[in-house]
């Protein structure tokens, strides 16, 4: 019993001093330089920069809308074929919810409650409406009021909520983020679209209120029109200076441009509705955003040596194909191959440098336009439609020098294609369609909305479509149907079957 004691009492010295000598071993392990906190500007920034739209934004958005195709298969067939490619459709859900909306719920959770802070919690709830119209506008019911909230609260079930309910809380949310930014209050300093120029924030904050009472055109006309008299109110943008662009550098390249950049260079072309619409009317557009490489038989024969970039050469590449069946649309179009149509502009607008822009100006002016046309607000149709083509062309000019429209071009081309009475709605939102070019969420968004530009059905074979003639919306990822199958299901119960066909609360026929 002695010898048992002995023991026992020599654990409890050896377990005191080992507990004596662990005192200071927490502080110890603590890296002295690791970050203990993230400033909310940062994350406000990071999550800016990770809306720049990028596979796919080729794979979806710009080929629905018919301004960009590629004829392979494989990983990569999406809108091509009419398919539902879950790996790509989920690109949209990946990059937001993990990332820009996590970020951006932290920062106003972060400054809400500070009065110092203020515009920067109004410039973090005006880019959440941004992200989540994205959304939205990509899957239909989504977590809204609970997204973000996993680390805050726990939450990693979120429940879905309507598109409805959705929209009516952004356009409350913009209204009242614009209206509170106070240029008198401290300043947010580098941030990545205005460096801080409130007036700037308050004017994208209105445009993006202009925008999202215009989803509203068919489901609620009303409400529409009396949010675009609260946007015009309040201010939206008033020239090129106000587009909210993303400059890339070295160490964040332009996410379109790397893909054409790298091993997609050969495989993504400008589609046929899209050049043919910008040679019909001699857009000078064409020569800035198109380049071929003609006669070139693979692509490793797309070499500058064979390219040109005049109007007059370019072709487009048709829908309804892919690599194997394409060969009689080429012999039609006395094309070398397939390599030989018309592609973006990889030295250009897609280079790796290239600006992404997000909400511009030109936009702005169109919608404003349609908004007349509607009577939401006053003003000059033909003038707003006008500036709007304007403000596009010379936008391009951030792209580079070669990439600048001159003024002369861009004079006769909007004289030459003014705006006609009882074709208002066509030409403004065709030219949306064309100033919204690579920004693939907005143009697939305003296209179904609106109904233009006109466009004849992809007629690939192959197709998952079951009821509409284009794309509608993109499925819920197979992650979300794994872990959050309650409340998923909950949504497809409301919205309508998990397909391509099935159309969100706002795109009514």
């Amino acid at each position: 019993m002695k010898k048992i004691n002995t023991r026992l009492l020599s654990w409890l010295i050896a377990l005191f001093w080992l507990a004596s000598c662990d005192s200071g071993f927490d502080e110890m392990n603590i890296n002295p330089i690791a970050l203990t906190a993230v400033e909310p500007s940062y994350q406000l920034n990071t999550a800016i920069v990770a809306s720049t739209p990028g596979y796919g934004n080729l794979s979806y958005e710009t080929t629905i809308v018919k301004q960009m195709i590629t004829p392979f298969s494989g990983q990569g067939s999406a809108a091509n074929f009419n398919q539902d490619n879950r790996n790509v459709a989920a690109g949209n859900w990946n990059a937001y919810y993990p990332n820009i909306i996590r970020e951006l719920v932290d920062v106003i959770a972060k400054t809400k409650d500070n009065p110092d802070r203020s515009n920067l919690y109004n410039m973090a709830r005006i880019w959440k409406a941004y992200s989540f119209m994205v959304l939205t506008d990509t899957y239909g019911d989504i977590p809204y009021t609970q997204a973000g909230k996993s680390y805050l609260e726990g939450v990693i079930a979120p429940v879905y909520d309507t598109q409805e309910s959705i929209y009516t809380d952004i356009l409350t949310e913009l209204e009242t983020a614009s209206a509170g930014l106070n240029a008198a209050k401290p300043k947010v300093a580098n941030d990545v679209l205005y460096d801080g120029d409130i007036v700037r924030w308050k004017r994208l904050g209105y445009s993006l209120l202009l925008r999202a009472a215009m989803r509203l055109s068919k489901v609620n006309p009303t409400k529409a029109g009396e949010y675009v008299a609260k946007a015009v109110a309040g201010g939206v943008m008033q020239s090129n200076d106000d587009n909210a662009v993303i400059r890339h550098t070295a160490n964040f390249s332009n996410p379109v441009g790397s893909q054409l950049n790298g091993g997609q260079s050969a495989f993504f072309y400008l589609a046929d509705d899209f050049v043919s619409f910008l040679s019909k009317t001699n857009d000078p557009r064409l020569a800035s955003i198109a380049v071929r490489y003609v006669g070139a038989t693979s692509g490793a024969q797309q070499v500058e040596s064979r390219a040109n970039r005049s109007p007059g050469v370019q072709i487009g590449a048709p829908l309804g194909y892919d690599n194997t069946t394409i060969s009689a649309a080429v012999t039609a179009s006395k094309l070398a191959s397939l390599w030989d149509y018309s592609q973006l502009d990889r030295t250009r607008m897609a280079a790796l440098l290239a600006p992404s822009f997000l909400v511009t100006y030109a936009q702005t002016q169109l919608l404003l336009a349609e908004a007349v046309v509607r009577k939401w607000t006053t003003g000059d149709a033909a003038t707003l439609y006008a500036n709007g083509i304007r403000a596009h062309m010379r936008q391009l000019a951030l792209y580079g020098a070669s990439t600048a429209i001159a003024e002369p071009a861009i004079t006769t081309y909007v004289q030459a294609n003014p705006l006609v009475a009882g074709k208002e709605l066509e030409q403004i939102n065709t030219q949306y369609w064309v100033a919204s070019f690579l920004i693939g969420p907005e143009t697939w968004a305003n296209f179904r909305r609106s109904g233009f530009p006109v466009l004849t059905p992809n007629p690939y074979p192959g197709s998952d479509l079951k009821t509409e003639p284009f794309i509608r919306r993109l499925t819920y990822t197979d992650a979300e149907l794994n872990v959050n199958k309650i409340n998923v299901e909950q949504a497809i119960a409301r919205q309508g079957p998990n397909l391509l066909d099935t159309r969100v609360w706002w795109d009514k026929k």
